[in-house]
């Protein structure tokens, strides 16, 4: 007996798609087109509607969570406290959150956006990510709270210790709480402050 494909009758299949990438790849799960298509209950050709192959899921997936990073980071620093040290505390706490929630997916995100012929869509999305935390510096060398210098360069150092934070988590060796992003955060104030 022929089986035959199940038509296409999802309601918001990229969305669903990407769901289900998201979840396979936190479970370490090899990506497919086919595979996906099983897992949401739609025929297997069903996702080329929205991808052309497996690279254009990743791209897809990695440019939302950019937009989901940024939304949170943005979302964030407009709740915090308007002084210099709660609002990189706020982009610090939201950083780790994300990155030690989403890991396998901020892997992907970071490596997406430097692979040779990524989408310039999603290269956008990635620094779309990072203007709020960006402004956040620029600020603070505007109202004399951080070093005068290039904003980028100044505010790499900040997301490295957030980046280095989450990466020990992720890893196991140590449990990404409040008071261990506040204490970074303490620090990096000193070291950001003009002398």
């Amino acid at each position: 007996m022929a089986v035959t494909p199940r038509p296409y009758h999802h309601g918001n299949l990229r969305a669903a798609l990407l769901a289900s990438a998201e979840q396979t790849l936190n479970e370490g799960g090899e990506l497919s087109l086919r595979e996906l298509a099983r897992q949401v209950g739609v025929s297997h050709a069903a996702p080329r509607r929205h991808f052309a192959g497996k690279q254009a899921l990743l791209d897809a997936l990695a440019e939302d969570g950019f937009e989901r990073l940024g939304n949170d980071l943005r979302s964030s620093l407009a709740a915090a406290d308007p002084s210099f040290d709660a609002r990189l505390l706020a982009f610090g706490r939201a950083y780790v959150r994300f990155a030690t929630e989403h890991a396998a997916l901020l892997e992907l995100m970071f490596a997406g956006k430097h692979r040779p012929g990524a989408a310039d869509s999603l290269r956008r999305a990635a620094d779309r990510a990072f203007d709020a935390p960006l402004s956040l510096i620029a600020d603070g060398q505007v109202a004399g709270e951080v070093v005068g210098g290039d904003p980028q360069d100044v505010g790499t150092v900040a997301f490295a210790a957030f980046q280095g934070l989450a990466s020990l988590a992720n890893a196991g060796m140590l449990e990404p709480d409040d008071g261990t992003v506040a204490a970074a955060v303490e620090r990096l104030v000193l070291g950001l402050r003009p002398r």
